[in-house]
Order: C-alpha cells, then structure tokens, then sequence
C-alpha cells in the first residue's frame, strides 16, 4: 500500500514523510515545486497507485493573500478539488488538512466540527472553499482542521518569536486571540494512525474531523511559554489587544477547536503542545 504526501516540503509534509518513512511505509512525497497541485494530468499521474493520499499544501500567507486572492484560491480551493476528483478515479482515500480559520471565532466555546462556518478572511474563506471541493468529489475523505502549527523549520510563531526576541528587548504580542498550538509532528503522528483506521475492512467515518493542541492559550500567553522553556536571556513581552496590532486579514478571537469527534471515531486524544514545544527546542 502506498502514502501519497502532497505539499512535502511544508511543516506537516516534512514531519509527515520523515515519520511514514521511519514506519517503514512506502512513500512518495512530493513538493510544491515537484507538482503543481492544480494540474490535472499532473496530479492524476502521482496519486495512480495509492490507497491513501495526504493533502499537506497550502497557501498559507494569511495576511499576503487578502492581496493575492487568485493563487490563494488556486492552491487552497481548486488544488484541493483537483486532488479529490483524481483519488476518485484512483481508488484512493484522502486526508486534506484545513484550518479553524474557517470559523468567524465569536462566542467562548470551543468549535465543534457542525457548528457553521464565517471566515473572517480571504485565506479562511479559500481553504472553506477547499473543504467544499473535497467533499464534493469524493466520499472517502477526511477534513483534519487544525490551528497554530509549529515546527523547528518553516515559517511559524515559534520561529519568528525566537527570531525577534533575539533582535529586541521588548515584543509586543495579542493576548485576546486564543487558540490551540499544534506540533506539526502531532499532526503528523494524528495522519498516519488515521490512515491506518481509515484503510481497516469496514471502516466507514469519513468526514471532517479537529486536531489541535491543548490547552487552549492566547498568543501571548504562547510567547511567555516559548522563552520560559528556551532558557536564558528573554525580551519583555507585552500583551496587547488585536486592535494595537492591525493587520490586512481578519483573525478569529476564538479560534478553540473541540476534538472530541477525533478522539471517539479514531481514538486520539489532544496533544499537550508544551511537551511538543520542549522537545522541539531541546533540538535548537
């Protein structure tokens, strides 16, 4: 049985091939500049042969896109549908990774996978887009919205975070948007132990599915646990309110995913991302 990675050069795809490959799975990965997700022929000649197929690209520019409607569509929207349409013709299940930015992020409770969703941005409403072109094509799929990746490579807040606090005394952070970090190896793991139940004879909970970190904390309150478990000299950090802070796109306050459904259809639990956060900084 093959894996088919989509997007391997991101967060996910790179934790997502190293892991499947340890496993001893047989893999092909490919990266955005290897297949243009949004070719038909090109994709369709990949995904032959797989039973299994895990969509990690995206366009993930939040605040870039609301100026680059077309590409974040392109690879958020019909990428997505041109993946479902070719595991249809293939045979293969697919596990598309979206985003809470599909929801408008009022209230206090956490998200749950029926509530309805209102993304506050051309980047939430491209990837919303995208859930729609999976679900269309084809019926052996699962949604896998997550929030807040991380990882010691790519372009994330524990990144930038170690970046700035090396430049400047003070930072400046929002303390009123709260969500879950997520570890993209966490993800990775979460992908790879669906795959197997999904593939399992009689297997049939297809759908859309939240995976995120716990517990739930403000970006804020994400720095001070950044610096606090990186040790030694840190900056002064500021909380502050998104209205201090503005920026092209929109961003939820609420963006606390419930995971209950993931954990009683594939029995995974929420991952604590401050022991993901430890072990990723120990490597730095």
């Amino acid at each position: 049985m093959t894996l088919v990675i989509l997007g391997a050069g991101g967060q996910v795809g790179r934790e997502l091939s190293d892991l499947a490959r340890a496993q001893g799975l047989d893999v092909r990965a490919f990266a955005r500049s290897e297949v243009d997700i949004t070719d038909a022929a090109a994709v369709a000649a990949v995904v032959h042969g797989a039973d299994f197929v895990a969509n990690c690209a995206a366009y993930t520019a939040v605040d870039k896109a609301e100026a680059d409607r077309d590409q974040a569509f392109a690879v958020n929207a019909t990428g997505p549908g041109v993946i479902a349409q070719a595991c249809a013709e293939a045979g293969a299940a697919l596990l598309h990774i979206s985003t809470d930015y599909v929801f408008r992020g009022d209230g206090d409770r956490p998200w749950r996978e029926d509530d309805p969703i209102a993304p506050l941005s051309v980047y939430g409403e491209s990837k919303a887009a995208g859930e729609a072109a999976v679900r269309a094509a084809l019926p052996r799929h699962v949604i896998l919205r997550t929030a807040w990746v991380f990882a010691a490579h790519g372009h994330n807040f524990v990144c930038t975070m170690l970046r700035l606090g090396a430049e400047r005394p003070e930072l400046r952070v929002v303390a009123d948007q709260r969500g879950g970090p997520t570890a993209a190896v966490d993800i990775a793991a979460a992908i790879l132990a669906i795959r197997e139940r999904a593939l399992a004879p009689g297997f049939d909970g297809w759908g859309t599915f939240h995976f995120a970190g716990a517990p739930a904390t403000t970006w804020h309150g994400f720095a001070v646990a950044i610096f606090a478990e990186k040790g030694g000299a840190a900056p002064v950090l500021h909380a502050i309110a998104t209205s201090d802070y503005p920026t092209p796109a929109r961003r939820p306050s609420n963006s606390v995913l419930d995971c209950g459904k993931i954990g009683r259809v594939f029995g995974l639990a929420q991952p604590d991302w401050r022991r993901a956060l430890s072990a990723m900084l120990r490597t730095q």
